[in-house]
């Protein structure tokens, strides 16, 4: 069975779009970590999509839980900008899918799960003085990355939608339960729908000052 694991895609339905173009019939299912919301413009399609497809299986990431919680709980004030745009353009009726997603999912020697310990991950996390006890696809740090830690692996798909290092690039993983092959994969993007859309629905000045800032690869 081939499985796409992805997430962090943030409202960015292009970037959701081009990967099951991408990948169409090659693969069997597809789980989806968590953080579909918010950011970008998208967020109602998104959680229509994917809710949408029977061979899927959706995930709580962080910003699932600000929407079902209804508040922002962090001082960021691009993130508080962000949730206040994005909630409030948010379909309400569409919780009632989001109160569905499961906490993590077991597949083959993997846990998978939004991230681990509650916090950011990323490959040069000091990881020491915390017990890791299982194999972890994860993602909410939005970068991809394999490394080992106790004897065990800890893969990151990175971000779909929303890429830490460059904004353009959307990031997944591909498991093949036969073979157990993990491959890391990514292909490019452009953000230009994204911010025409952001500037046509009145998006504030420091929520697309921040997509135009980052690096494209």
């Amino acid at each position: 069975m081939k499985i796409l694991i992805f997430g962090d895609v943030h409202g960015n339905l292009p970037a959701l779009e081009m990967l099951f173009s991408i990948e169409e019939n090659s693969f069997d299912s597809f789980i989806c970590h968590g953080d579909v919301v918010n950011y970008g413009p998208w967020s109602n399609e998104c959680i229509s999509l994917l809710s949408e497809k029977k061979e899927g299986t959706l995930l709580l990431g962080n910003h699932e839980k600000y929407f079902l919680e209804g508040a922002y709980d962090g001082k960021n004030q691009i993130a508080k900008a962000f949730f206040d745009h994005c909630y409030n353009k948010f379909n309400k009726s569409l919780l009632n899918v989001i109160n569905t997603f499961e906490e993590s999912i077991n597949i083959e020697n993997f846990v998978v799960q939004h991230t681990i310990f509650n916090q950011y991950v990323f490959k040069d996390t000091d990881l020491s003085n915390l017990e890791v006890k299982h194999d972890y696809i994860i993602g909410h740090s939005h970068q991809q990355f394999k490394r080992l830690e106790n004897k065990f692996k800890i893969y990151n798909t990175g971000s779909l939608g929303q890429n830490r290092q460059f904004i353009n690039q959307s990031c997944y993983i591909k498991l093949d339960t036969k073979s157990k092959e993990v491959e890391l994969k990514s292909f490019n993007l452009g953000i230009n729908k994204m911010i025409n859309k952001m500037k046509s629905e009145r998006y504030s000045s420091i929520c697309i000052d921040y997509y135009l800032s980052k690096k494209q690869f």
